[in-house]
């Protein structure tokens, strides 16, 4: 007669629900990164209680050094507002009524701001001015 032991340790691993958890920890950083600003320039926007939710091409930003200004075009350095526009026209070239967010720092003169505007409206973009809300 043979005897048999009650209860015997299974000393295997299953990684099934691990691979589980990292899929799902995968899947929610995806999403979390398409929602976070892809403006990484440090900008005082001015505030504003009118937000418009539209979904621009591409962002302009002009940022103030000193008495000189800086221009990027999706966060890329341009040289002027000849830059700009050169910059402008290929990345929105074949575009139907392409749209261009425009970041301004609060100590930027108004003047260069409408400079950048005198620009898109030449080219036939829309422009969204980028505020804060209040």
């Amino acid at each position: 007669m043979a005897i048999k032991h009650g209860s015997k340790v299974d000393k295997s691993f299953s990684a099934s629900s691990m691979t589980d958890l990292m899929f799902l920890l995968l899947l929610f950083l995806l999403i979390a990164t398409t929602l976070i600003n892809p403006n990484a320039l440090k900008l005082m926007l001015p505030k504003s209680s009118n937000q418009l939710k539209d979904k621009a091409v591409t962002t302009v930003s002009i940022q103030q050094v000193g008495s000189a200004y800086n221009y990027y075009v999706e966060l890329e350095r341009v040289d002027g507002l000849q830059g700009v526009e050169q910059a402008l026209q290929s990345r929105l070239d074949g575009q139907k009524e392409p749209t261009v967010s425009l970041h301004c720092d609060k100590t930027v003169a108004i003047d260069e701001v409408v400079k950048v505007m005198n620009i898109v409206n030449k080219n036939g973009y829309r422009l969204i001015l980028a505020t804060t809300a209040n």
